[in-house]
């Protein structure tokens, strides 16, 4: 079974350059590999990764609602496993999922349970899954995975980021599936704040080579692996991931 590590966090924060860097660090250490799965609209995972994308989980799920329903149920979870594979971006040691824009008026209920069912199987495949959620996390408010090993929202240590933080918790604490441990990275800091209930998990320096690297288009892996974000980054990962398998 995948461990599954979801982040959240408000946009210019890091999340998705701190989940990058997760997914970097996993693939390098997994036997199995990692599946990535890019679930923020504002979809920036595949850039900051080094893979084009060019289509969409979106794009398929229309594809399947516009379809009279004239199949059987079997049939349809076939056709859509299929098209869905073909959205899957092979990446050396992850491959990298992207959800693309958020649902419509309609109702995509029956196309959603089928979307988890996909994702529950494919991830078996997987030793680790990492998802990047925009902060209200709409994608785990529909329930499109089942659990989730450990949630990490990632935020500055300012007033504006810790009232971010409290609301994400909040909002994890009322998602209709299992989140079994959440807690903050403080990102861009030297040291870990604290807010209440919420665990902190660590933090991670501002490092200037991260952002060059943003800025000249590079991605995570163009930067050096014993830079002080991604050091620390790993520290955090290593020690959750060990507690984690140990409550397994």
């Amino acid at each position: 079974m995948a461990i599954t590590i979801a982040l959240s966090g408000k946009g210019g924060s890091g999340k998705t350059t701190i989940a990058a860097m997760i997914i970097r660090l996993l693939a390098e250490r997994s036997s199995k590999p990692v599946l990535a799965v890019d679930a923020d609209p504002n979809a920036c995972l595949g850039a900051t990764l080094g893979i084009e994308v060019t289509a969409d989980v979106a794009q398929i799920r229309e594809k399947c609602r516009s379809k009279e329903p004239t199949s059987q149920g079997t049939d349809r979870l076939r056709t859509l496993e299929y098209d869905l594979q073909t959205v899957i971006t092979e990446g050396k040691g992850f491959d990298l999922l992207t959800m693309g824009r958020p649902e419509g008026p309609s109702c995509y209920c029956a196309v959603n349970n089928m979307l988890r069912n996909f994702l529950d199987k494919l991830s078996s495949s997987y030793g680790f899954v990492v998802l990047d959620n925009e902060a209200g996390m709409e994608h785990l408010s529909r329930r499109t995975t089942n659990n989730v090993d450990l949630l990490c929202i990632v935020t500055e240590s300012t007033p504006l980021g810790s009232i971010t933080a409290k609301r994400i918790f909040e909002l994890a604490e009322r998602l209709p599936i299992s989140v079994k441990k959440c807690g903050i990275i403080w990102n861009k800091t030297q040291s870990p704040g604290q807010l209440g209930r919420i665990d902190s998990l660590g933090a991670v320096p501002y490092d200037k080579a991260v952002l060059d690297a943003s800025m000249d288009g590079k991605t995570v892996f163009d930067i050096q692996i014993n830079n002080p974000a991604i050091k620390a980054v790993k520290k955090i990962i290593e020690e959750k991931i060990k507690n984690i398998k140990t409550e397994l």
